[in-house]
């Protein structure tokens, strides 16, 4: 194997860890999201943990946030409003990456 091949493969090494890493604080984000709208709603324990899951399932169906967004509005109603909902959502992912910073 050649340095030129090593150097490769840590590139790809590092491309799979930082979207992997990428993934994991969004999905976060999503969830601290998911447990901040459930308090708004009322909910708590088992029954603020399975709101969160959704509110995280909810990131599968497009790319980007706006379906979280949506998603969380429409449960909400005029309990927050959609730049409200943003706002939280930058908040928790500068959150969700230093836990996970902390956890490595």
């Amino acid at each position: 194997m050649t340095t030129f091949d090593d150097r490769e493969n840590a590139f790809e090494n590092k491309f799979a860890h930082d979207e992997e890493m990428k993934f994991r604080a969004e999905a976060r984000c999503n969830k601290l999201l998911g447990l901040w709208a459930a308090e708004l709603l009322g909910k708590s324990g088992d029954d603020a943990a399975a709101y969160a899951k959704e509110v995280v399932k909810s990131d599968f169906e497009e790319a980007g946030h706006e379906d979280v967004v949506r998603k969380v509005s429409a449960d909400l109603g005029d309990k927050a409003s959609d730049d409200e909902i943003r706002n939280k959502m930058a908040e928790f992912s500068i959150v969700a990456k230093t836990q996970l910073m902390d956890e490595a």
